[in-house]
């Protein structure tokens, strides 16, 4: 059984499996196409991703692929914790330019599924983090695009440590939402 629910974005789904516990331990069905799609998830995941963020503080993101190889994803934590952002990013939408955050952990065993037409991004809340998540589009780093994670229009109150964040040399240098060129549109849907 899943618990669905919708964010304040359209077509941004938290989703929560139910866990079975015996004196061994747990089990959780983590996917399953039918049960998804019973509850209007129609994305064709044909690739399964891994991340290790060995330091808390790890910025990734914000980021996404343009059409044609446009990705809708499935993220969840397996070990550690993030804080999850993602961005609507339509041109059109009511919710153009909005955030929405959700923390995602081995232990709430959440997950977020993500349509197309949205930027995405996390920073990890505790050392060696590690996330999974499903695409329904292949990998095309001719298609890589993002927003500044740190974009002042956008206004995310990234929690960082002190130190400050752990950010890669591609992310520094990402367009501010305003600045970046428009590549999906708005239909009135989500998932």
């Amino acid at each position: 059984m899943l618990d669905i629910r919708p964010t304040d974005i359209a077509g941004v789904l938290l989703i929560t499996a139910r866990v079975f516990e015996d004196d061994r331990g747990t089990f959780s069905e983590t996917y399953n196409r039918a049960r998804w799609r019973d509850h209007g998830i129609a994305a064709d995941f044909i690739q399964d991703n891994t991340v290790l963020s060995r330091r808390a503080g790890t910025v990734r993101g914000l980021h996404f692929q343009r059409p044609p190889t446009a990705q809708a994803k499935l993220v969840r934590v397996v070990h550690g914790a993030v804080w999850d952002v993602v961005v609507d990013i339509r041109a059109g939408s009511p919710t153009y330019g909005r955030w929405t955050a959700i923390e995602l952990s081995a232990a709430n065993r959440q997950q977020v599924f993500i349509p197309t037409g949205l930027a995405h991004g996390y920073v990890s809340l505790l050392p060696d983090t590690e996330i999974t998540y499903k695409v329904d589009a292949p990998y095309a780093p001719q298609q890589e695009a993002g927003i500044a994670w740190d974009d002042p229009a956008l206004g995310i109150p990234w929690p960082l440590p002190q130190s400050g964040p752990v950010i890669a040399d591609r992310d520094r240098g990402l367009p501010r939402l305003g600045e970046a060129a428009p590549c999906f549109t708005w239909t009135g849907g989500g998932a």
